[in-house]
């Protein structure tokens, strides 16, 4: 006789629509919390090179003079990033695919997903800058070879830092990646709000003038250049919306949705699983705003009347000076373990993200099949072990985090624009009347939009000289 083994039960592929993946989404606000995910791993990824390095430079050059900008950067993408997501839950695709449907073509893509691949190339001195900053972090506490920030404790640590987030993240698992950014986000947003409520108690201490006058909606002059930077990485920015797609879809939210067949069921799960994504979307948004906002605040009230910048491989310890001045030195260690913990998320979110819109682009391009679960699976456990290590070489041959960081962000900036013209054309072509029917989103997407597209038009201008920002 014999016997026969059932097949395994596979994984369902969070890529596909099936009918029998579908399942009714929660009406209550209790049970849609327990469905939240995506925007955690985007805040994680977000509150890090933006918020702990050009955010807090930012304020240490130009004070208070700034918080508006800092609140508009953060508050306004959303939107914007709410309706990328609403077209990819209706159609059951990543972004990039929808942006291969925005013409002109050229070739097998869109002119955007050229935009982005450019865009990206600027984001590898980024990431190189949040993987220098977690290496600096880790030297001064421990240099291992010569002193701290040595060249030889710092390319020592980079290694360690950026091998060890490769290991972390060979599986390729959603859930792990989720689980590590929620850890994280609670560690920092705590620390992070504390310190910032905390300073009017100390001599670093601040008020509502000082408040007050951070809305006077000026540029000072000399901070055109970090300001472009901050607008562009700060709070949510183009290759987070890009990559919140994919999120979403790995999550759930699409695949439970399932495929569009016409029904009057499939559009109610459609709606209530939007409002899921919303949810989630909003409860990332508080996260990035508290933190930025502190992290603003600590680098004016602290830094700025030292007139203290965090520059180079510097950065680090002049960042804890924050710290160290209004606690005492011992709390040098503390600001170090929250600078690991803050960037590493980061570099988690970059690490877990990117090799995934890689593998896309090359599924768009013809070279693999992105519907072919093993193919896809290896290409991006490959790119999980080549990227990182490439970024890794970025930061080695500049050796200056602030600046990679700076670059990056206007790099975002630009691409910010093209995701603009493309939610705007997926939305009236993807997206049925139905779902687009509320006139508050609406009039916030144009707000948004708007914001978005003149700080835009203004930082373009004024790097080619046509404006100057003094």
């Amino acid at each position: 006789m014999t016997t026969t083994t059932a097949p395994a039960p596979t994984q369902a592929d969070p890529y596909a629509l099936r009918a029998e993946d579908a399942r009714p989404a929660p009406v209550t606000f209790t049970a849609r919390l327990r469905h939240l995910g995506p925007g955690f791993v985007l805040s994680a990824a977000v509150v890090g090179s933006g918020e702990l390095i050009t955010t807090t430079a930012l304020g240490a050059k130009a004070g208070f003079a700034l918080l508006w900008l800092v609140v508009l950067s953060t508050a306004v993408k959303v939107w914007v990033q709410m309706e990328l997501a609403r077209w990819t839950i209706l159609n059951g695709r990543p972004a990039l695919e929808g942006y291969r449907e925005v013409g002109p073509r050229v070739g097998r893509l869109g002119w955007i997903n050229w935009l982005w691949i450019g865009m990206d190339f600027a984001k590898m001195f980024q990431r190189g800058g949040i993987i220098g900053g977690t290496a600096a972090a880790c030297s001064v506490l421990w240099p291992v070879i010569g002193e701290p920030l040595s060249t030889g404790s710092l390319t020592l640590w980079a290694l360690v830092v950026t091998l060890a987030t490769i290991c972390l993240l060979q599986s390729g698992k959603y859930g792990l990646v989720e689980r590590a950014c929620v850890f994280s986000v609670i560690v920092f947003t705590v620390i992070t709000v504390s310190l910032a409520v905390g300073l009017p108690a100390t001599e670093f201490g601040y008020g509502a003038g000082d408040i007050g006058g951070g809305f006077s909606f000026e540029i000072p002059a000399g901070t055109v250049g970090i300001a472009l930077a901050v607008f562009g990485i700060t709070g949510v920015g183009a290759d987070e919306m890009t990559t919140y797609t994919y999120w979403c879809m790995e999550k759930g939210y699409a695949r439970w949705t399932g495929p569009d067949d016409g029904s009057e069921e499939r559009a109610r799960r459609a709606e209530g699983w939007i409002k899921v994504m919303r949810l989630d979307t909003l409860t990332g948004l508080a996260v990035c705003v508290l933190c930025t906002l502190s992290f603003y605040t600590i680098g004016a009230a602290v830094l700025n009347p030292q007139h203290l910048v965090p520059e180079g491989n510097q950065m680090i310890t002049t960042l804890s000076r924050i710290y160290t001045d209004t606690m005492g030195p011992w709390a040098e260690y503390l600001f170090l373990i929250g600078a690991f913990a803050v960037l590493f998320s980061t570099l988690i979110g970059s690490t877990a993200s990117v090799p995934r819109l890689w593998t896309n682009t090359l599924g768009l391009l013809g070279v693999i099949d992105w519907t072919d679960v093993r193919a896809r699976t290896r290409t991006i456990r490959l790119l999980t072990w080549i990227l990182p290590l490439v970024w890794a070489c970025f930061f080695l041959w500049i050796q200056s985090p602030v600046l990679m960081v700076q670059v990056g962000g206007i790099g975002g900036g630009v691409f910010l624009l093209a995701v603009v013209v493309a939610v705007w054309r997926l939305r009236y072509t993807g997206v049925p009347k139905r779902f687009r029917a509320n006139p508050w989103l609406t009039a916030a997407l144009v707000l948004s939009s708007v914001a978005i597209l003149c700080v835009g038009v203004y930082g373009i201008l004024e790097t080619l000289g046509v404006v100057t920002g003094g």
